[in-house]
């Protein structure tokens, strides 16, 4: 029996394909096959009728009695979260889970449902299943690219909503301000690189996914005296909403930014407003994808 199995097997498929990207660049063939298919292994853990990602006994079936809410600390499938949490760990194939569950409509259903669903984790849960919406935990770092996966299924606006009531609801000015365990940093690396207006929800990837930026500029400083310029217009509480971006004074449909395009230089300049634009980053070729060319 091997305890927090589900967490363990999504996290491996995350570093499975990152080792299969550096695989590629260094022109090893069989090594990026490999890793290729075993950053697939978390699909054996989707349960078609239930939808969630669920431990497997060795004989291949799901694991029973299932509680998508129950947390046991370091005895269940899932390491400090529960089924809901962990079934959209998948940052590095966010298009494939889609797949997995049919239609964009019916991924945005279950994103959604995370949001607002109510159930008790159990009195033997972590204390790091922290800062809920829902049964979104903010205070645990598996959850932080959740939110920005709206615009995976052509929904940016929805992402922009999630990061803008994470940002203003789960970081104060005060002693404990921050909804979870700091962790290296990465509570306020969410913070920093959201306010900014984008996350790198597959880091690896090379892209980060736009979302709905609090400051009004922002300089990135580069070497060689270079700088990259998030420049923010008609920005404030209401106005959340991306209705349209240029890049260099170039029309970007994209709902994703290249970190090529960063380190680059230059200026993105985003226009926001009090209602969705709905047409942004709609189109699928307009969608973050797992591989950019």
């Amino acid at each position: 029996k091997e305890s927090e199995s589900v967490a363990k097997a999504m996290e491996y498929a995350i570093d499975d394909w990152s080792i299969a990207q550096v695989a590629k660049k260094l022109g090893e063939q069989a090594d990026y096959q490999e890793y290729s298919k075993r950053a697939k292994y978390y699909q054996k853990y989707f349960d078609p009728r239930t939808r969630f990602m669920r431990g497997v006994t060795a004989d291949g079936k799901f694991q029973l009695p299932f509680n998508a809410f129950q947390s046991i600390h370091r005895q269940n499938p899932y390491t400090e979260g529960n089924a809901w949490q962990y079934t959209f760990l998948v940052p590095h194939d966010a298009p494939g889970l889609i797949k997995l569950f049919g239609s964009d409509a019916a991924f945005v259903q279950k994103l959604d449902s995370l949001f607002v669903v109510q159930g008790s984790l159990g009195d033997r849960a972590s204390p790091d299943i922290s800062g809920l919406i829902g049964m979104y935990a903010h205070g645990n770092e598996p959850s932080h690219a959740t939110t920005y996966l709206y615009a995976y299924a052509g929904q940016q606006w929805k992402t922009a909503e999630k990061v803008r009531q994470v940002l203003r609801e789960m970081y104060l000015d005060k002693p404990d301000g921050i909804s979870g365990n700091e962790d290296c940093g990465q509570m306020s690396a969410w913070y920093i690189m959201s306010a900014m207006g984008f996350y790198p929800v597959s880091p690896s990837s090379g892209a980060y996914v736009l979302g709905s930026p609090l400051v009004d500029k922002a300089t990135i400083r580069l070497p060689q005296g270079k700088s990259f310029v998030v420049n923010v217009q008609n920005n404030g509480p209401q106005n959340i909403y991306i209705q349209s971006v240029t890049l260099n004074g170039k029309p970007h449909t994209k709902s994703y930014l290249l970190h090529r395009d960063i380190v680059a230089g230059g200026t993105m300049q985003l226009t926001m407003g009090p209602q969705p634009n709905r047409d942004f980053g709609t189109a699928p070729a307009n969608r973050p994808l797992e591989v950019y060319p």
